[in-house]
């Protein structure tokens, strides 16, 4: 999807102001973002296995390392080294669980000036939406991305489990979409009264029908995480198969808050090595060049499906940019709409756009209704996925991320479907509640107890998920009146975290906040046939946003993006 929503975030404070050693809820700048009281009374009505908690130790095997390479761009995504200045590799001695540190206001000055001049040097930046054409013509109306000042703090042990976890979900992903009867089985229900999730699993059916077998399988994912500061766990918000956003900016936002500790680490008390290195945006090319690769048409093109207006574009110009100057892979870049005007079936089954054989197709868009205006639109999706080129997703990967598939695979014994019992018990382990409203015990609980659930639809994009008193309200009146409509929802335990004081700078201005993050992370998966060419993390995103916002998306206008400090 293109901007993942939260159900609140993660449970880690900012680094300059909050101690996740020992939470207090009595903090002014570091507190608790719930009552203890919901919790532990969820858990105790639900039992672990019953809320999707696994029953099996984790063992953490750690985290792959994003390898970055020297090139003539005149940024290094990924690479630390490379934005340290004459003068600024003073060893720091950081400040693992500062609290609370005070910033002077003339720090704070230089602070935002110093990561605003950095934002418009080096290309953190989305469209300004005050510009009319910032949408549509590159170079126009370009605003810095917003961002958090410095980057919070996150326990290593969290990391390295989300690091761990992605090669199984990618695996996941590709096996549950190979058993097309589960996920046609699994959505049937929601077919007959969601619209958008019926037209997906009609080209999924046409496509079953005439045995389309996509024999070179690409994603690029994305898996979001909060810890619940109640038990202490990481657990999974949503699995992103299709549009995962922002593997360009957010690398560069790491690159902005190690040049800031660089620059500032000795008065902050903080050590630039502390940010992960972020290399999404380089190993997201890295990927799709391997799939162009295995096409093995060396005139055909990557083609990228973006909306028609879109400000985050630069997010994915960087990744055609490095597709290019480190690949030699061309790109051209058409909505759906210009794709059935131009598009056309060759003989060979070859998806041909003005001519130009396309050999992979990254889909920035497409993930929600309003991608699909007419019937034009989803006659492209339609021939995309009739055609041999490389989808990223293919229609089967898309359903695969649908909320209800997410709701199916926590169920007990259906995991076990597709991967081990090791496998099983690491995805447990980071399983949050998950039900549908079939459950009337759940369902009934949710309604008298509305603030420790979240009501999700099966949408992407941000600001579609239901809470607190209008989440009650929706219960209601899917029971009474819309029975039938209770199948196009499921319901999520609500993650309770812990907010701390954080400088959130949005047009130029910062804003001082109680603010709440969620982390993500990239993952890559390739395969031909029986042959796994890539499975790989491959970097992260963090976000952050006002701890009274229940939504997280960026290009919603709910948060900021921002970076880790491991400690």
């Amino acid at each position: 999807m293109g901007i993942g929503s939260c159900s609140s975030s993660i449970n880690h404070g900012h680094i300059a102001f909050s101690n996740l050693s020992s939470f207090s809820s009595s903090s002014a700048t570091h507190r608790r973002h719930y009552n203890p009281n919901y919790p532990s009374k969820f858990i105790h009505i639900f039992p672990r296995e019953v809320a999707g908690f696994a029953q099996i130790p984790l063992r953490i095997t750690g985290c792959q390392s994003m390898n970055s390479f020297s090139s003539s761009l005149p940024l290094s995504f990924g690479d630390s080294e490379s934005i340290e200045t004459e003068g600024s590799r003073e060893e720091v001695v950081p400040k693992l669980f500062p609290a609370p540190l005070s910033i002077s206001p003339l720090l704070l000055e230089k602070l935002v000036y110093d990561a605003l001049v950095w934002s418009s040097l080096n290309g953190l930046v989305v469209g300004d939406k005050a510009v009319k054409k910032s949408g549509t013509i590159p170079g126009v109306g370009m605003v810095h991305a917003p961002f958090s000042l410095l980057p919070s703090a996150l326990r290593e042990s969290y990391w390295k489990q989300a690091c761990d976890l992605t090669p199984i979900f990618n695996e996941l992903v590709d096996r549950v979409s190979l058993d097309g009867e589960f996920l046609q089985n699994s959505l049937s229900r929601t077919k007959k009264v969601d619209a958008f999730t019926s037209r997906l699993l009609d080209i999924h059916s046409k496509m079953m029908e005439i045995n389309k077998k996509e024999v070179i399988r690409l994603g690029l994912h994305r898996s979001d995480y909060m810890v619940d500061a109640e038990t202490n766990l990481l657990l999974q918000i949503e699995l992103n198969t299709i549009s995962s956003s922002f593997p360009g900016l957010s690398c560069l936002v790491s690159n902005l808050h190690r040049y800031l500790l660089n620059q500032h680490g000795k008065e902050l008390g903080l050590d630039s090595n502390s940010v992960p290195g972020n290399a999404a945006v380089r190993q997201f090319a890295e990927a799709l060049a391997k799939a162009w690769t295995e096409y093995d048409n060396e005139r055909a093109v990557v083609m990228f499906v973006g909306q028609p207006e879109e400000r985050n574009m630069y997010d994915q110009h960087w990744l055609s940019f490095l597709l290019k100057e480190i690949h030699s892979v061309n790109t051209i870049r058409k909505t759906l709409s210009e794709i059935d005007a131009e598009g056309e079936l060759l003989l060979d089954g070859s998806l041909a756009i003005g001519g130009q054989i396309v050999a992979v197709v990254y889909f920035r868009a497409g993930y929600s209704p309003n991608d699909y205006p007419s019937e034009s639109e989803w006659d492209a999706r339609l021939m995309i996925e009739q055609s041999t080129t490389i989808k990223c997703p293919s229609i089967t990967y898309h359903l695969v991320g649908t909320k209800k598939i997410q709701q199916e695979l926590a169920k007990p014994m259906v995991l076990e479907r597709f991967l081990e019992a090791e496998e099983v018990a690491k995805l447990r382990k980071c399983f949050a509640g998950l039900w549908s409203l079939d459950d009337s015990e759940i369902t009934k609980h949710a309604i008298e107890r509305p603030e420790l659930f979240v009501l999700k639809p099966q949408r992407e994009g941000g600001g579609n998920n239901i809470y607190g008193d209008d989440l009650k309200e929706m219960l209601l009146k899917l029971q009474q009146e819309k029975i039938e409509e209770q199948a196009a929802y499921i319901l999520m335990q609500r993650i309770f975290p812990t907010s701390s004081l954080s400088y959130l700078i949005r047009e130029g201005i910062s804003h001082e906040n109680q603010a709440i993050s969620e982390l993500g992370i990239y993952g890559a998966y390739l395969r031909n046939n029986d042959k796994v060419i890539m499975n790989e993390q491959c970097g992260y995103l963090m976000r952050t946003k006002v701890s009274s916002s229940n939504e997280g998306g960026v290009a919603a206008g709910f948060a900021v993006l921002d970076s880790i400090y491991l400690t």
